[in-house]
């Protein structure tokens, strides 16, 4: 981002256009998905679910450039709870997915890499596979993986690890986010502040970006809607009920309030990327760019240094 200078850049995901899968019928298809973005006024995507769009560096490059988009990241799963040194299994199983899409996103000229937690719940059944709460030993080999990631991300490929918390993961709570940032190498890991996921584990994004100004590399946009997540909470619904009953929510209707985020970070005063990230999947096929546009102006009015280029 070294020409854009001090400003928050919004762009948008697949996830926005209800992708969770590198295949799947019930998905837009990846042309649509990058020509509605284009027409939705955007000019930087993530990468998605490795798979979902072509990893042929030339054809992708081709298929953005027709478009006028650039990739700003790309996204990876790990599990590092359950093994956080090289030469462990869920080490070994994250690094390789992890190792090819770092390569797409950097031939892509991405500097980011995402990375999202295993969940303790299943992502479609909502099935418990594990144990909720981790164990010191369990924090300890998380911090290590982390941090070993994103050593091999930044020497092997130029990129920055930004790690996202997530619902239904280990890693929730404003107390786990901050556990985190307290015992892992902040030139190797930051945060992918994401405000919905956020809002969801009850954590202040805004209080977040103030206590750790210099942690915060990255940004996920959207809201959760309150009256929904009452039930998530009264009920204990799985991310995946809460998904479906419509937890995350278009902007301006939901929380937190993104104008107060905006705001707190252009007081950054860096470069940043805001991403929109509006999980609904499935969805119909007419359904996401109206939103996509109607969030896309929304946003644009929210800060005096935030734009899409």
């Amino acid at each position: 981002m070294s020409d854009i200078e001090n400003k928050l850049i919004i762009g948008t995901a697949p996830d926005s256009w209800g992708v969770w899968f590198a295949d799947d019928p019930k998905q837009t298809p990846w042309e649509r998905f990058l020509d509605e973005v284009a027409e939705s006024g955007y000019k930087w995507i993530e990468l998605g679910p490795y798979g979902y769009m072509p990893t042929d560096p030339s054809r992708l490059a081709d298929e953005l450039k027709a478009r006028d988009l650039q990739v700003s990241a790309g996204t990876v799963f790990t599990a590092f709870h359950r093994g956080g040194q090289p030469g462990d299994a869920a080490f070994e199983e994250a690094w390789e997915p992890a190792r090819r899409v770092a390569e797409l996103t950097a031939a892509m000229g991405g500097e980011h890499i995402v990375v999202i937690p295993a969940m303790w719940r299943d992502d479609v059944t909502g099935e418990a596979v594990e144990n909720q709460v981790l164990s010191s030993e369990q924090w300890d080999s998380l911090f290590n993986g982390h941090n070993e990631l994103g050593r091999r991300l930044a020497e092997q490929f130029g990129l920055k690890q930004q790690f996202h918390s997530h619902a239904d993961s280990h890693v929730l709570t404003q107390d786990d986010i901050e556990t985190l940032l307290k015992n892992t190498d902040p030139e190797l890991l930051n945060l992918c502040l994401d405000t919905g996921h956020a809002e969801y584990g009850g954590a202040s994004s805004v209080d977040l970006i103030r206590k750790y100004p210099e942690r915060i590399g990255y940004l996920h946009l959207k809201q959760v809607d309150p009256g929904v997540m009452e039930r998530v909470r009264a009920e204990n619904l799985t991310f995946a009920a809460a998904n479906a009953a419509g937890v995350m929510t278009e902007p301006p209707g939901g929380l937190p309030d993104l104008r107060e985020v905006i705001e707190a970070v252009e007081a950054l005063d860096k470069p940043i990327f805001g991403i929109v990230e509006q999980d609904m999947y499935p969805v119909a096929f007419d359904v996401p760019m109206p939103i996509a546009k109607r969030t896309r102006n929304y946003l644009l009015s929210c800060g005096s240094r935030t734009r899409v280029s």
